[in-house]
């Protein structure tokens, strides 16, 4: 495995990092507690020592496998990162969607970063984790309703108690990271990223590298449709939120798969999946820190965490960054 340091900290994680929220089962349709529980001690032993959760994942059930699949590894071997600003269990802040809940119920989530709900929802965290401290808390999204000051002079209060080692974003643009940046030191973003979905190129991501925050890519397989096992009538499980997504219409679909076909060939070179291929390319782009790469069972995480063995060379990267652009990424 390979690691970087986050941002202007000390803080290293592990370039390919578990993410969560598939684990969590919450619109994905469902989980399999300890499918999740062996896929993130699959992917440790594989050098994939951080893990990214959020209690919104399951209304907290995510974190509780994350804590269950740590139990026994030493701790300063882990980097744990989760988030806080999406409340379930409090109608207060801005309403961000209508939902269900994994046993089916209905549940209003809302966007809130108050100063209080920072403190709670971080005490929780901890308890389901099993730990004394995150290693990253993130705002899980903007909280328009309250100053961005405020909820990061929470966050500085958990840094002063050892509950928080360092302080990062989730969802934000610029002008709200150089908000931000005037209580706290901000260390990283964590950013909507793939192959097919690049906007956050055009602004976020340069601002980043010119204020060395690192950016944290999430679905940088565009929640499984870079893995070329999409086909136009792929059927997804009841409360999966891939339906009715943009990305997953059949002539997206279709479109996707064709520009996958052109650059498989270097996969097979390469003895690498296409999976693989996308994560190596991801983790090379100018700004890409880490991709955060979900896995709901065993085999998954290894063939994430074996994507850090392939290797592509500028000529190789080019390659691709041309058929992407032909096929009209």
């Amino acid at each position: 495995m390979e690691y970087r340091k986050i941002g202007n900290s000390d803080l290293e994680l592990s370039v390919i990092t578990f993410g969560a929220w598939a684990a969590g089962g919450w619109m994905w349709g469902s989980t399999d507690r300890n499918d999740a529980i062996n896929a993130i001690k699959a992917g440790f032993d594989l050098g994939v020592t951080s893990i990214d959760t959020a209690p919104i994942y399951g209304q907290g059930d995510s974190e509780e496998i994350v804590g269950d699949a740590i139990k026994g590894i030493s701790r300063d071997k882990l980097q744990i990162v989760t988030k806080f600003g999406m409340r379930w269990d409090l109608d207060k802040g801005k309403l961000a969607m209508k939902s269900k809940d994994n046993s089916g119920k209905d549940i209003d989530v809302y966007k809130y970063a108050g100063k209080e709900s920072v403190i709670y929802e971080c005490e929780q965290s901890l308890k389901r984790l099993g730990t004394d401290y995150i290693d990253l808390y993130q705002i899980h999204w903007p909280d328009v309703t309250t100053p961005i000051s405020e909820t990061f002079e929470a966050v500085n209060k958990l840094i002063e108690q050892g509950k928080v080692r360092y302080a990062g974003v989730c969802n934000y643009n610029a002008a709200q990271l150089k908000e931000a940046a005037e209580t706290i030191n901000i260390i990283s973003n964590q950013i909507p990223f793939s192959m097919v979905n690049r906007g956050v190129e055009d602004e976020t991501v340069p601002y980043c590298i010119e204020n060395n925050q690192s950016v944290l890519a999430y679905s940088p397989m565009e929640r499984g449709l870079l893995t070329g096992k999409i086909a136009t009538d792929y059927k997804f499980e009841q409360g999966d939120h891939r339906q009715g997504n943009p990305f997953f219409k059949p002539e997206s679909i279709e479109k996707t798969n064709a520009f996958l076909t052109k650059i498989k060939p270097l996969a097979d070179e390469k003895n690498a999946t296409l999976s693989q291929l996308v994560l190596r390319w991801t983790v090379e782009r100018p700004g890409i820190t880490i991709a955060l790469v979900g896995a709901r069972n065993e085999k998954q995480a290894v063939q994430n965490a074996k994507a850090i063995n392939v290797k592509l060379s500028s000529d190789e990267i080019e390659f691709i960054n041309n058929q992407l652009y032909s096929a009209g990424f």
